[in-house]
C-alpha cells in the first residue's frame, strides 16, 4: 500500500523535482525549496510536501518555527525502490539472455562483431 501511496506521489513533476532536491541536499527547509523549485510558491510547495509526507517519502523535522524536510530511508521510498529494482533486474536479465542468444545463432549482431 505504501509503494502504491509513493508511486501516486511521484506521478507530479514538481513532486519529483521536490524530492531530487532533497536527495541532493540531505535536508531543506520550504523556503529553501521555494527557491530551488521556482516555479510554483511556498503554498504550492507545501501542498506538495504534504503529499510527499503523506505518501511516506518525506519526512518532517520542526526546528522553533522552522521545518525541515528530508527523504525517508526507511518509508514508502524503501518500497519504490525495491520495486524498481526487481523489475530492472528482471528486465536487466531478459536483455541479457536475448543478446546472448542473438550473438549465437548467426544474428546480424554476430556477424557485425
Amino acid at each position: 500500500m505504501g509503494a502504491e501511496l509513493a508511486f501516486d506521489a511521484l506521478a507530479d513533476p514538481v513532486r519529483r523535482q521536490i524530492l531530487g532536491i532533497l536527495a541532493d541536499r540531505d535536508e531543506c527547509s520550504v523556503g529553501e525549496l521555494v527557491e530551488s523549485v521556482g516555479i510554483i510558491g511556498r503554498t504550492g510547495v507545501s501542498s506538495h510536501l504534504r503529499v510527499l509526507r503523506a505518501s511516506g517519502l518525506v519526512t518532517e523535522r520542526k526546528d522553533g518555527r522552522f521545518r525541515y524536510y528530508s527523504v525517508d530511508p526507511t518509508g514508502s521510498a524503501r518500497e519504490v525502490l525495491e520495486v524498481l529494482h526487481s523489475l530492472f533486474q528482471g528486465a536487466l536479465a531478459d536483455a541479457g539472455r536475448a543478446a546472448e542468444l542473438q550473438t549465437h545463432d548467426g544474428s546480424p549482431s554476430a556477424q557485425s562483431a
